[in-house]
């Protein structure tokens, strides 16, 4: 019998133990206390691979079996002086997930949980480690499945449902008691940090287990995911490939961003390259529509492509009529053309039509059709939907959860983000000035998929996106103090970083909204500077 819902019995770890300071839990002898917890851990249906410390500045070289190699982090530097611990966790008889913690030595007594990306079985070393540097006790787990692709869901249920929810769950249980263990004292606080497919799996904690976490950092979730996934296969069918008198090619996808840049750039108050507020951009291909007589251009669209850029931007509704997913929204196409308009299919969306809708490898992502979008979503395995908008019980808890959303995010429109915000409040029947108290959703504008962009994209999502500036323009950062201290965030303070190099220096500094509020250029300074920038 699995179950994880019961207390899980622990051995205290002698060897172990911590004096507290002022800010900083410390373990003595961390080397014998890891050793020790990997000796003497006693978790049911968990078995320990290894643990080992680690002094800070360790270049870790990660396994790549098993389909890992696909991850892309064959390395990881450790940021502090750790314990890691590395286990398996059964979940069923057929299923379970790889899982594994990072214990610094100077523990400020909170604990974290990362999230995954896709429909992978990838930890996110990059995540965890980024952690460990706040003094969070962090772990990640895999999703019940290795590797990037979602093979594993074939003909076994158990393995989606580790996917939809219970690998985090089961993950945040066993590393609470682990960390609590290892320190010989419970943890204070806990948080969540997620992006894309870990933006779903935070809205998924919240929404069915809302004692789970006190703060939750949820950057471009993958929102109502089987809706979400039948409408990143529509592009195919849409554009075609590279002989379809539909398909626009990269080239011609420059042209039609810089269109859409002269059509909504503006409406802003400035000519910056970046679209503030991109639910006020209504593109219209019509006006690149190629003069008679004209073939072949690099710089205006034929009849047919002009109505199939027009459905690229348009809301998919299915059969009953009902909104399925909200259009791609203008400004990404840059990168979008390499992900979803190069004239292939979309793997995840290849993947969970043929081993979880159909359980049928021979599935042809060519034929899609809104059928397919009515089967995924009357699917629905484990409410992988995860739409639900009464959060009452999260708000109960005191949770606070911290929803950002790139505003040229070319993998999941940003404009379904707003969708459920709007829902939540519909739902609980409170206007924003009441929401604010525990639910908090920011557009960042000219940011892409979890990160990179035109615009000021450094949020602190993770390492790689966190400016040397006030520790405060973090999210990370804000979610501790809105939990700990109370100080909710008004915005969040986005960096770029001259060709993104920071020792090129800022370029700019720019305020972040806080929906529904949008971002407008009043002056009297110049555009890159955040005063220049009015929240209304």
């Amino acid at each position: 019998m699995f179950s994880l819902l019961r207390p899980l019995g622990l051995l205290t770890l002698l060897a172990s133990s911590c004096l507290v300071g002022a800010q900083n839990l410390t373990v003595v002898d961390p080397a014998a206390a890891c050793t020790a917890l990997g000796q003497n851990l006693a978790l049911e249906n968990v078995t320990v691979n290894f643990a080992e410390y680690l002094p800070a500045g360790t270049n870790l070289s990660l396994s790549q079996g098993y389909n890992l190699s696909t991850c892309g982090r064959a390395s990881q530097v450790v940021p502090v002086d750790l314990c890691r611990i590395t286990m398996y966790v059964a979940t069923t008889n057929r299923s379970g997930i790889t899982l594994e913690g990072w214990l610094p030595t100077n523990w400020t007594g909170r604990f974290l949980m990362t999230g995954n990306g896709g429909v992978s079985g990838c930890i996110q070393y990059e995540d965890v480690a980024y952690a460990t540097s706040f003094g969070f006790a962090t772990f990640g787990q895999n999703n019940g499945h290795n590797g990037t692709r979602g093979y594993a869901f074939y003909q076994n249920s158990d393995v989606v449902e580790d996917f939809i929810y219970r690998g985090l769950y089961t993950g945040t249980v066993v590393g609470k008691q682990i960390t609590n263990t290892y320190y010989t004292q419970s943890l204070s606080t806990s948080f969540y940090l997620g992006c894309s497919t870990g933006g779903r799996q935070g809205w998924k904690m919240i929404q069915d287990y809302p004692e789970v976490f006190d703060g939750v950092v949820v950057g471009a979730p993958a929102l109502y995911f089987p809706a979400l996934t039948s409408w990143s296969g529509t592009f195919y069918t849409i554009l075609g490939n590279s002989s379809s008198d539909t398909f626009v090619s990269a080239d011609l996808w420059v042209a039609v961003n810089t269109e859409i840049m002269n059509q909504c750039d503006g409406i802003d108050g400035v000519m910056d390259g970046i679209i503030e507020d991109t639910l006020l951009c209504n593109f219209r291909p019509e006006a690149m529509q190629c003069a008679p007589g004209v073939n072949n251009s690099t710089t205006c669209l034929t009849s047919a492509q002009v109505g199939a850029v027009r459905q690229v931007f348009t809301d998919y509704y299915g059969l009953d009529g009902l909104l399925v997913f909200p259009k791609m929204q203008p400004g990404s196409e840059l990168l979008a053309r390499y992900i979803y308009y190069g004239g292939t299919d979309f793997s995840y969306t290849t993947d969970w039509f043929r081993y979880v809708v159909y359980e049928d490898p021979s599935w042809d992502p060519a034929s899609y059709t809104r059928a397919d979008a009515k089967a995924a979503i009357d699917q629905n395995p484990f409410n992988a939907m995860t739409g639900n908008g009464d959060l009452s019980a999260f708000q109960k808890h005191g949770g606070k959860v911290l929803h950002w959303h790139g505003e040229a995010d070319y993998i999941i429109t940003s404009d379904n983000s707003p969708r459920y915000y709007n829902h939540v409040s519909e739902t609980m029947g409170l206007p924003s000035s009441e929401l604010d108290d525990f639910y908090r959703f920011f557009r960042v504008s000219g940011t892409g998929h979890c990160q990179g962009g035109a615009g000021a994209h450094m949020v602190g999502q993770q390492a790689a996106e966190s400016a040397a500036t006030d520790p405060q323009n973090n999210v990370l950062a804000r979610i501790i103090t809105w939990v700990e201290d109370g100080n909710a965030p008004e915005t969040i303070t986005g960096t770029k970083y001259v060709n993104d190099d920071a020792t090129q220096g800022v370029a700019f500094v720019r305020n972040h909204c806080k929906y529904p509020l949008r971002n407008v250029y009043t002056g009297p300074a110049n555009y890159t500077q955040p005063e220049a920038w009015t929240c209304i």
